[in-house]
């Protein structure tokens, strides 16, 4: 069923690109500026137990050890991502290539035609020649007819004198 063009992502490559997609979310940002809001007021204000006092530093580590997972798994989503890119561009390349190789043909086609139409007679030739042959006609039957029945002060004899 799977492309074997398209490689099997490993189990680390779907979370780095899971993890990268939920961080990289609107959703995730409101979430966790709700979650931060909320254990920062409900230190301050000693509604309930206060776990972490001001300066938050058990916040603190619980961000810095988000961070410091968080880091080099966007950076492997990063990586997967533009080795796609690169994939993508490489074979948007060659189908360039491809694409000016049936163009460059098609040209060269093109203009062969044209060179062999040049020995082809166009619809104006055919016209002129046909007007060309038309007149001549008409100064050949023009001629006879004036061989057989010559005008009066013609000097070649009448079809009478015969």
């Amino acid at each position: 069923d799977s492309d074997p063009a398209i490689p099997r992502l490993t189990t680390g490559q779907k979370v780095a690109d899971t993890v990268a997609a939920t961080m990289g979310s609107w959703r995730f940002i409101i979430i966790q500026s709700a979650i931060l809001i909320a254990w920062i007021a409900l230190n301050i204000t000693a509604y309930v137990h206060r776990w972490d006092p001001y300066p938050f530093i058990l916040l603190n580590l619980a961000l810095s050890f988000q961070a410091a997972y968080a880091a080099p798994l966007i950076l492997l989503a990063q990586n997967r991502q533009a080795d796609r890119d690169r994939a993508e561009a490489d074979a948007d390349r060659n189908l360039n290539f491809r694409t000016q190789a049936d163009t460059d043909y098609l040209a060269r086609e093109v203009a062969s035609v044209r060179l062999a139409l040049n020995d082809v007679a166009t619809a104006d030739d055919l016209r002129r020649s046909i007007e060309t042959l038309t007149e001549a006609v008409e100064r050949i039957e023009h001629k006879l007819s004036n061989d057989k029945f010559p005008s009066h002060g013609n000097s070649k004899g009448s079809p009478s004198d015969s």
